[in-house]
């Protein structure tokens, strides 16, 4: 550790940590002249934050707990390439106390606060009892042991109570419960998902709010005594109690109040002589004017950009600084708050099916070139999003003069990014932005429950049918493109009249049937261009003429308008056609070529409960000939750090358990079969 008396300078940083977090603190460390090293685990060797560090250092393993929650594995990789410090990230190894003193140890500089207050503050039961003592709100709660009676102490607190584990944050290990029934299959699954995330299995009960504001407090400290905060952000809309758009100032904060709640962040971590970046989190009634101590990270946040965005502070740079024994070079005073700024965190998953996690290829990414915007992404195209880590794609920032100008032009941006290969959250997020409800300020932990934004994109006619009419003026230009006889002549040439050419499209619920022809060169508008005539379902014809393409822009105009899209073809499966993703102005809608000549599929299982993703098995609790309810869990799996509840879709008799626990299991594979149960994937409860 540095000094605080004699400051040392970092030349050689090790970021122990992977994806778009990597990234974003090799961005800083570079323009501060600073050599960048990265590990990885044997399904990052191919990763964007691999190549783009001065030097990479392979760990093996595939798994979290294999490489990047390995410390001695991490360290070993940081002495290897003479790093003179180690940044952590957040998650992993971040709020790890042992390792930070390991690093410190070993000679190192720990970019991050010193190991008592990690291992004080990140446990959670030791910062409770240190707040009630500092005076500050705490709600109620009490660890989980072997002998705790935990129905009693639940009945004690009062139902809703959460279970969350004691050594870390994400919203993994973290579970609601509503009634003593329910109790002791949550404290189990809340261990196990917390040991796998954290290497701690230790959970806690706590009186749960249903719907409070998650406010958070920026705290930022030097080796000398100074701290202070960065005012506050606001992340109360969340999934699975993990953050999903997060801003800063909070709307719901007047300058009382926010002076408050800071000040109550500072008092929170000054008692143990903290440095470098923190976040002390808080539930706030908007209605009483009341806050609660929730919990202190330890580490850089996810959503520290939007702090970066209305300060004008790079957090990782004063991190740096804080580590090499700087004080720093400005005061309480010299923060003021300058606009709005919002992010959110585009996912690989399913709104439509309880925000389960997707995996897949990354076919397209190309943000869009001509709208203001920040992108901290861990992927580019071509990237494998895969089981073994979590599944977020990229951080989206935007600040604006005010908090409607921010969120309507965030909402503009993802409309306009074209990202395809698998399932996103994308459209869930911009139907959010631009939610009355959200841009009214109303944004509470419960937002997704009661407002219920649309989780897909829903075309309109016009825009199927624009979207329909691109696919077959890319699909005849590609034919044209690739011709081997005659290339020479226009595209769509015909020496004769022939009737109409006919492509037909599966959105996953309805066929659509295109039929286009060239359209008559006397009433062609665009010269040089290829011109047609297009029925979309037996409609009427419109004109699509497709002015310019390439790689990743088509421009045409459709019925006299013009705009631009994105097109992106992709392999479909054996039996079908290639998928479609096109992008328009508003949006992006996917279909599936149908083959001319349909092959006959091969059935299913009747009954077949399966795997929504590729996974571990954890947890059967079912046998063969029991009898189970609409409801009832029949399997849990793991994947992406998330445990999955694969529940029974009606009242039925199991005939086949074809897991067991510790089963590695494909997307699709049947799992358990029920007597005369509704056949396809079940959705994890």
């Amino acid at each position: 550790m540095s000094s605080a008396s004699q400051p040392t300078t970092i030349r050689r940083l090790l970021v122990a940590n992977r994806g778009e977090i990597a990234r974003r603190v090799f961005r800083t460390a570079r323009d501060m002249g600073i050599e960048t090293i990265a590990i990885y685990s044997e399904g990052d060797a191919d990763a964007p934050f691999v190549d783009e560090a001065d030097r990479a250092v392979a760990l093996g393993g595939r798994s979290a707990a294999e490489s990047y929650l390995d410390g001695a594995k991490v360290l070993a990789a940081a002495q290897r390439v003479g790093a003179d410090a180690i940044h952590p990230g957040y998650g992993f190894l971040s709020e790890n106390a042992d390792f930070a003193r390991s690093v410190i140890d070993a000679g190192m500089a720990w970019v991050g606060p010193p190991p008592d207050a990690i291992a004080a503050m990140g446990d959670k039961l030791v910062a409770k009892r240190m707040m009630v003592e500092a005076g500050v709100p705490t709600l109620p709660s009490v660890e989980i042991t072997d002998s705790t009676n935990a129905a009693a102490e639940a009945g004690q607190i009062g139902y809703p109570v959460l279970i969350k584990a004691a050594a870390g944050g994400g919203g993994k290990g973290m579970r609601v419960v509503a009634a003593e029934a329910e109790l002791d299959d949550a404290i189990a699954g809340a261990r196990r998902e917390a040991a796998n995330s954290f290497g701690d299995d230790t959970v806690f009960l706590e009186k749960y709010l249903p719907a409070p504001r998650h406010i958070e407090v920026q705290v930022l400290g030097d080796q000398h005594g100074n701290l202070l905060h960065c005012f506050e952000r606001e992340c109360s809309i969340q999934r699975r109690h993990q953050k999903v758009i997060e801003e800063a100032p909070s709307s719901a904060l007047d300058v009382e109040t926010r002076a408050r709640i800071g000040a109550a962040g500072v008092k929170t971590v000054e008692a143990f002589g903290y440095y470098s970046a923190g976040t002390v989190e808080f539930l706030f009634d908007d209605t009483a004017g009341e806050f609660w101590f929730l919990e202190v990270n330890t580490r850089l946040q996810v959503e520290h950009p939007v702090t970066e965005e209305i300060t004008g502070l790079d957090l990782v740079r004063e991190m740096i600084r804080i580590a090499e024994g700087h004080p720093l070079s400005f005061s309480q005073d010299d923060l003021a708050i300058d606009g709005h700024a919002i992010e959110v965190r585009l996912y690989a998953e399913d709104p439509a099916n309880n925000f389960l996690p997707a995996v897949g290829t990354v076919l397209a990414w190309q943000p869009p070139r001509d709208i203001d915007a920040r992108f901290d992404s861990g992927i580019e195209q071509g990237s494998v999003v895969s089981v073994e880590f979590d599944p977020m794609l990229a951080k989206v920032i935007v600040h604006g003069p005010t908090r409607v100008e921010a969120a309507q032009r965030l909402a503009l941006v993802l409309e306009r990014l074209v990202v395809a290969g698998l399932t996103t959250n994308r459209d869930f997020l911009v139907s959010t932005l631009r939610s009355d409800e959200f841009l009214a300020g109303e944004t509470r932990t419960n937002f997704i429950e009661t407002v219920a934004p649309a989780a897909t994109f829903e075309p309109s006619t016009s825009q199927l049918g624009d979207a329909l009419a691109i696919a077959v003026l890319k699909l005849q230009a590609d034919h044209h493109a690739g011709a081997k006889q005659l290339a020479f002549m226009s595209s769509g040439y015909r020496n004769s009249s022939m009737p109409p050419q006919e492509v037909s499209f599966s959105d996953g619920t309805t066929e659509h049937h295109v039929a286009y022809r060239p359209a008559p060169r006397s009433s062609r508008q665009h010269s040089g261009a290829a011109e047609f005539d297009v029925w979309i379902n037996d409609g009427d014809p419109v004109r699509a003429a497709l002015l310019h393409h390439s790689a990743d822009e088509l421009v045409a105009e459709i019925d006299g308008v013009r705009s631009s899209f994105a097109a992106v073809q992709s392999s479909g499966a054996a039996a079908a056609g290639p998928s479609w993703h096109i992008q328009g102005p508003a949006g992006a809608v996917e279909f599936t070529q149908l083959p001319r000549f349909p092959e006959v599929g091969s059935e299913g299982v009747v009954g077949g409960q399966t795997a929504p993703m590729p996974g571990a098995i954890r947890v059967v609790a079912v046998e063969v000939g029991q009898e189970v309810e609409e409801g009832q869990t029949l399997v849990v799996m793991e994947a992406m750090k998330m445990e999955h509840t694969i529940a029974a879709p009606g009242s039925a008799t199991v005939t086949e358990v074809r897991c067991a626990v510790g089963d590695q299991v494909d997307n699709g594979q049947v799992l358990v079969v029920l007597e005369e149960a509704v056949l396809g994937e079940a959705a994890p409860s």
